[in-house]
């Protein structure tokens, strides 16, 4: 297979290109800089945009596009920031709408990502695939812009892969969040009880081959694992699986102070289910937190 990444050179584009290289398949990486320089791996071929701009051709043929394209939005969010955030997803969509109306042979599938957030905040509703995106925060507004700037994309199988909080042991959120409990001053952040949606980076990697590899799937696919938990039991699986208590609580007000906006990430949340994944036959090798942290932090016993 034939596989170009938008975002190839991000958190979870590098693994999904180490992940297609391991199966034999061929990958080109767009980014805004180019490869004069540096030596890429065999069966990667890197293009800037400018590049697919000026001869979209150099894409002819490729099976399936990945935009993984987007500003981090770990930062604290000003509104220069939050521009930038909304700007890069709509562009990115825009530009690789741009390209598919270019090409002669159009890749197949387009699997645009996208966030859990499209389902809005919410204390206690449950979602999944079939449930109405809704607008409430800044979040749900970015993914619910990012997904109509999706639409315009000419593909005959649009995925739009709403993605939950992605764990790796040493890039993502997850060393932060965990780095409390290495200090032993781990505890419940606000009051707790708000839902993550979360999924280990091995299963977001092998969902994404898996809609790849699978004709039938197209919409929405929450990228996430089918046992989101509360903050507070998400505390407790981590300071379980490496020997640490669970005791500390963060207050919200603290939170807002340090984080401004950007606390939402940490305060409110979602409870999503990955119902499109399992009906099509998709297993999880991390379904639970348990299993989840044990890989990730259970070796610091």
């Amino acid at each position: 297979m034939r596989v170009a990444i938008a975002g190839g050179t991000g958190f979870i584009g590098r693994a999904l290109t180490k992940a297609l290289l391991e199966r034999n398949d061929e990958v080109y990486i767009i980014s805004r800089q180019s490869s004069s320089g540096r030596s890429e791996p065999s069966g990667v071929t890197r293009f800037t945009w400018s590049e697919l701009e000026a001869v979209p051709a150099l894409l002819e043929g490729i099976d399936a596009i990945v935009n993984l394209t987007g500003e981090s939005i770990n930062q604290r969010w000003t509104s220069a920031a939050k521009q930038r955030v909304m700007q890069s997803r709509m562009t990115a969509a825009a530009r690789i709408a741009k390209l598919m109306q270019s090409l002669k042979y159009k890749p197949p599938l387009v699997v645009n990502a996208s966030g859990i957030s499209a389902y809005g905040i919410s204390p206690d509703g449950i979602f999944d695939e079939s449930s109405p995106t809704k607008v409430t925060d800044f979040l749900s507004e970015v993914v619910q812009k990012w997904e109509q700037a999706a639409d315009t994309i000419p593909a005959k199988r649009l995925v739009k892969l709403r993605v939950g909080v992605v764990l790796d042991k040493k890039e993502g959120a997850f060393p932060l969040m965990a780095m409390p409990y290495r200090l032993f001053g781990g505890g419940k952040i606000g009051s707790g009880k708000q839902w993550l949606s979360w999924i280990h980076l091995e299963d977001m990697i092998q969902l994404i081959l898996f809609i790849l590899d699978n004709e039938d799937i197209s919409g929405p696919v929450n990228g996430s694992s089918p046992d989101p938990v509360t903050n507070d039991a998400f505390g407790r699986a981590i300071g379980k699986a490496m020997g640490r208590p669970h005791w500390f609580p963060v207050p919200a007000a603290l939170m807002r102070v340090l984080f401004g906006e950007m606390s939402t990430l940490l305060l409110d949340g979602q409870r999503a289910l990955p119902r499109k994944a399992l009906e099509h036959g998709f297993t999880f090798k991390y379904p639970t937190v348990d299993a989840a942290m044990n890989e990730l932090v259970g070796s610091h016993r």
